[in-house]
C-alpha cells in the first residue's frame, strides 16, 4: 500500500526494539543501533469476512486451480476466514518496506483473490478505508522433492556431488531455506576439496533438527522449524550460537583465526569466572543482610557462595558487583553467559546428560550397503522404512516413523554381529 493513503490514527503503533541485537556475533552491535521505524496494528472485521466469503469461488486456492498443500503457519486471509469461522477479527500488521520508500506491506492478509476483491476487502479494515495498492497480493504454488532422497549432508543419495536446498526440499520459510542453502553450499565446497562434510546433529543446532526432520520423516505439508520440534532447545539458544558452532565453522574454513580465538578466549573467561563465583563465599554478616534486604532478597542463615546468590531470580552478576571486590572487567556477552549458566545450571546439566545418551546411538553408524532383508526378526514395516530412508546412524533410524524401539534393538544386535 501507499503509505500516504493510510490513516494511522485508527491503528495501534508497534515500536521497534530500543536495543537492536544483530543476527551475527561478527557484527558490532554499535553498527546496528539505528533509528527504528514503527509498524502498525489493525484488524479485519465481519465486513471484510463477508466480502471474502462472497468471492471464494474466484480464489484459485478454493476453485481448485491450486492443488498443493499450503504452509500451515502463514495461511492466506481466505484460509483464516474459512478455517477459523468463529473468529470475529484477525490481526493485520502494516509494515514499512524500507526507510526510503512509501510502500507498506500488509502482513496477515496474503490473498489469491482478484484485484477488485482485494481492494474492496482491504478498504473495510480500519485505517485502510482510502488505501491505494502499489502491488497486488498473489498466491504461489511450488513443487518439491521427497526429501528422504537426501543424506543429512543434503547430497542426493543417487546423484553423487549434487546438493539440494531451500523450499525445493519441502520446507516453508526464508530462514529454513537459507539454513539449508548454507549447509548445502558448505558441503558442496567440502565435497569438491575431498574433505569430510558437515552434519549438525539435533543437539548442536536448529539447522540440525530441521535437516534431520526433513530427511528422516515423511512430511505431507511444507515444513516449518518450530522450537518445539527440538528436544534440546534449552541448549540451542541464540546467545550461545558462537560457542556452539564457531569451532565447526573454523574447521570448515568459514571463520577467521581471529574470530575463532576470540570465541576460545570467551569460553575460557566464562568458565574461569563461574569457577571463581562458585568458590567465593560471603558470610551472613550485617552488611550482607542489609545488601540483600536492599535488593528485596531473603537474608542468609549461613555463608553462601556468590554463585548461589546470583542464582536467585531477583539477583544477577551485575547486582552482586558491590559485594564482590575481586571481579574483573568483562564484556557484556561474557556476563550474559555467566548469568544464564548459573541461573539455569541444574536444567542445563540435566539436558547435557540427555545429549550424552543421544550421542551414543548417534555415533553408531550403519554401513551404506546394508541389506535390511538379511536382518531376521525385523518387522516388515521397519524393513521397508529402513530400506527407503537408508539412515546413516542408529540414532537417525530410531526417529523414522514406523521403526519401533524393538526394531532398533534387533538392528543393534545385527550390527554387533557384524562387529560394527
Amino acid at each position: 500500500m501507499d503509505r500516504r493513503s493510510i490513516d494511522f490514527s485508527k491503528m495501534e503503533e508497534q515500536s521497534g526494539d530500543e536495543r537492536v541485537v544483530p543476527f551475527s556475533f561478527s557484527t558490532d552491535p554499535a553498527d546496528v543501533q539505528i533509528d527504528q521505524v514503527s509498524c502498525w496494528l489493525t484488524y479485519t472485521n465481519e465486513n471484510t469476512h463477508d466480502i471474502i466469503r462472497a468471492n471464494l469461488d474466484r480464489s484459485p486456492i478454493y476453485a481448485g486451480i491450486i492443488e498443493g498443500t499450503g504452509p500451515r503457519y502463514c495461511p492466506s486471509i481466505e484460509d483464516k476466514v474459512v478455517k477459523f469461522a468463529d473468529k470475529e477479527r484477525h490481526q493485520v500488521f502494516i509494515e514499512p518496506e524500507g526507510l526510503h520508500t512509501n510502500e507498506m506491506y500488509i502482513g496477515g492478509m496474503s490473498s489469491s483473490l482478484p484485484e477488485d476483491v482485494q481492494l474492496a476487502m482491504y478498504r473495510t479494515v480500519p485505517g485502510l478505508e482510502n488505501c491505494k495498492m502499489v502491488k497486488n497480493a498473489y498466491a504461489i504454488e511450488y513443487d518439491c522433492i521427497k526429501s528422504d532422497q537426501l543424506y543429512p549432508t543434503l547430497e542426493f543419495k543417487k546423484i553423487q556431488g549434487l546438493f539440494s536446498a531451500g523450499q525445493f526440499n519441502g520446507s516453508s520459510g526464508y530462514e529454513e531455506a537459507a539454513a539449508q542453502g548454507l549447509i548445502a553450499g558448505i558441503n558442496a565446497g567440502l565435497f569438491i576439496r575431498g574433505q569430510e562434510q558437515i552434519v549438525l546433529d539435533r543437539s548442536q543446532a536448529y539447522i540440525g533438527v530441521l535437516i534431520d526432520d526433513l530427511v528422516t520423516k515423511e512430511n505431507f505439508e511444507p515444513y516449518r522449524m518450530m522450537t518445539s520440534r527440538a528436544e534440546y532447545r534449552l541448549l540451542l539458544r541464540q546467545d550461545n550460537a558462537d560457542l556452539r558452532l564457531r569451532r565447526i565453522g573454523y574447521k570448515a574454513g568459514l571463520v577467521t583465526r581471529e574470530q575463532y580465538e576470540y570465541v576460545c578466549e570467551k569460553e575460557r573467561l566464562i568458565a574461569a569466572e563461574i569457577n571463581r563465583l562458585q568458590n567465593t563465599k560471603v558470610g551472613a554478616n550485617k552488611k550482607m543482610q542489609e545488601f540483600l534486604e536492599s535488593k528485596k532478597s531473603s537474608g542468609l542463615k549461613t555463608a553462601a557462595t556468590l554463585a548461589e546468590l546470583i542464582s536467585r531470580p531477583e539477583l544477577s552478576y551485575e547486582l552482586v558487583a558491590e559485594i564482590d571486590p575481586d571481579r574483573s572487567e568483562l564484556s557484556d556477552d561474557v556476563i550474559e553467559q555467566i548469568n544464564i549458566n548459573i541461573k539455569y545450571d541444574g536444567y542445563i546439566k540435566r539436558q547435557l546428560k540427555q545429549v550424552e545418551q543421544f550421542k551414543k546411538i548417534e555415533k553408531k553408524k550403519i554401513p551404506a550397503g546394508i541389506d535390511y532383508e538379511d536382518i531376521k526378526n525385523l518387522r516388515l514395516e521397519a524393513r521397508q522404512k529402513l530400506q527407503r530412508f537408508k539412515p546413516v546412524s542408529v540414532g537417525q533410524a530410531s526417529r523414522i516413523s514406523g521403526v519401533s524401539p524393538a526394531d532398533i534393538s534387533v538392528l543393534l544386535v545385527y550390527l554387533e554381529h557384524l562387529n560394527m
